[in-house]
């Protein structure tokens, strides 16, 4: 889709929010608490934000970009170069990060950035009346985008806010947050990395592993895998039979491109779940952010843009 800004805010020093509309007005495709867009700046470098405005605002998307030191042109693009009336190109909305439908409570953690797509999870929450509860980490509040919003009704109730917490002391406040709270509540977590491990190391001590979800924004630096590393192996489409030799350092997406089999792609670093394929026989190695540990596990699929085999072949449902 071709979106136009409609306008922008200042959300912090580094953290703008951008509201995104259609050149006609009309309604865009509607979306689940969690999801996010890729958004194609002016520099034509893509990149995943979160969708963060309120869910009954179906003429337009809402999404925060955090203008990074060490940008590669995404968000130091979106801050420089895009004002009110400028032109995006927005992809239809993906979710991984869904609300769990049958959780008797929520706990969702944030920290920066990354309260984004819990927002738009308060905004659902709220309006349905569930119980949940918001905990936002932060060096200050002049660091925390939406602060005001979550401060005041009908948030504020079931927001707290946690400024200047260091890394040390970071266990000891996620722990009470937890014990705190219904042991049976789901829990949620976006933000650095860092934090999210924090998050679900403690959560993990009182929760099984399918209350615990968490949404990635940057990847992760795979490990080498302990059988098959990074040698080449085969991949077989179990449509026709063809067997195609994926090399050294060749993502499996990119072999499958040059066979004349299209699968679409987004990141291209395992975390938008786009190029997820089922896998029908064979042992990946799983280099994702984006599939669960449930879902690794089952090996059944398989994220075509950085995985990789343990086997000597790959089965492809293609």
């Amino acid at each position: 889709m071709k979106l136009i800004v409609d306008h922008i805010t200042d959300e912090t020093g580094d953290i703008r929010s951008f509201r995104l509309v259609s050149p006609d007005g009309a309604a865009l495709p509607p979306y689940e608490p969690g999801a996010h867009v890729d958004v194609t700046g002016p520099t034509g470098v893509m990149r995943q934000y979160s969708l963060c405005g309120p869910l009954d605002d179906v003429h337009a998307y809402t999404i925060a970009v955090k203008k990074e030191v060490a940008s590669r042109g995404g968000s130091a693009a979106l801050h420089d170069a895009v004002g009110v009336g400028s032109a995006l190109e927005v992809g239809a909305p993906r979710n991984l990060f869904a609300l769990h439908g049958e959780a008797s409570g929520h706990l969702l953690f944030g920290a920066g950035i990354g309260v984004t797509p819990l927002l738009s999870m308060a905004y659902r929450l709220t309006a349905q009346g569930q119980q949940f509860t918001l905990h936002y980490f932060a060096r200050a509040r002049e660091y925390a985008a939406f602060a005001d919003l979550l401060d005041a009704p009908p948030f504020a109730g079931n927001v707290r806010f946690h400024y200047g917490v260091q890394g040390q002391e970071m266990a000891h406040y996620l722990q009470a947050c937890l014990d705190a709270a219904d042991p049976q509540a789901h829990v949620y977590t976006c933000g650095p990395a860092p934090f999210m491990d924090a998050v679900v190391a403690c959560a993990a001590l009182s929760r099984p592993e399918e209350a615990i979800h968490l949404e990635h924004f940057q990847a992760a630096t795979p490990a080498t895998a302990s059988t098959g590393g990074d040698g080449a192996f085969e991949v077989k489409l179990a449509s026709s039979g063809q067997v195609l030799q994926i090399p050294v350092g060749i993502p499996i997406v990119d072999v499958l491109s040059k066979a004349g089999i299209c699968i679409d792609t987004s990141c291209r670093e395992g975390i938008c779940g786009t190029c997820v394929v089922p896998l029908l026989e064979g042992e990946p190695d799983h280099r994702d952010n984006c599939l669960s540990k449930k879902e690794k596990a089952a090996n059944d699929q398989i994220c075509t843009c950085v995985s990789r085999a343990r086997s000597g072949m790959l089965v492809l449902d293609l």
